[in-house]
């Protein structure tokens, strides 16, 4: 076996390891704390009083207007100026969510606006409240515009998460890392690591396609379920 096989071989379990424990958890947590905060921004911003649709741009002008990287930088190594110590997977895991949450709450918003003004009039002529019109009628058709971005979200997400390298985390990427400063064979390692990328993306690809299909032909989750 040539030396760069057997140095792929012996390192993928420990890649794999880190991709299981650290990477899939962060990205899980992270999507669907996010998704939560996205959706509540949303709905703020569409139907808040004034103080807090300032509030909710605010933090969307905010977490999208600056790098990624820097708001890891700020939450782990600048909060402990202030008397705030988080350790780095707590760190990550807050600054992914308030990441992921701004870029959807725009995914969201656009989506619950793009229905028509006719299912709200619709709704309440059959005597729904604002909240069961919410949930049973525009939630439902928002929901199936909403899986493509959303999706995309995710799976860029997943790439992501490599940026926690930076503050410690030891997830896939700096565990390549640490591999790459005991045996100083970067290119192979990191090879070896953007494949491992690869295939988690092209595993949550397949899916979102059938996910859109399943949308698509049943009228969406959230309708199956009523």
């Amino acid at each position: 076996m040539p030396p760069w096989l057997q140095l792929m071989t012996d390192s993928l379990p420990t890649l794999l390891w880190a991709a299981l424990v650290f990477t899939i958890p962060l990205t899980l947590l992270s999507f669907t704390f996010g998704l939560v905060l996205g959706l509540v921004t949303a709905i703020a911003r569409l139907f808040g009083p004034k103080p807090v649709v300032a509030a909710a741009r605010f933090y969307v002008w905010v977490f999208r207007g600056t790098p990624l990287l820097v708001q890891l930088f700020v939450i782990f190594y600048g909060l402990p100026s202030a008397g705030i110590l988080l350790d780095a997977f707590t760190a990550a895991l807050i600054g992914f969510t308030l990441n992921v949450g701004a870029y959807t709450s725009e995914i969201i918003r656009a989506v619950i606006s793009s229905v028509p003004r006719g299912q709200w009039e619709a709704a309440y002529s059959i005597g729904m409240s604002w909240s069961q019109a919410m949930r049973r009628t525009i939630l439902p058709q928002a929901t199936r515009v909403a899986v493509p971005p959303l999706s995309n979200t995710f799976i860029s997400l997943v790439k992501d998460t490599s940026l926690a390298a930076a503050i410690t985390v030891p997830e896939l990427f700096q565990t390549a890392q640490r591999i790459v400063a005991t045996t100083y064979e970067p290119l192979i390692l990191y090879i070896e690591a953007a494949l491992i990328y690869l295939a988690l993306s092209s595993v949550l690809s397949a899916l979102q396609v059938r996910l859109e299909r399943r949308f698509s032909r049943y009228g969406g989750f959230l309708e199956a379920r009523t």
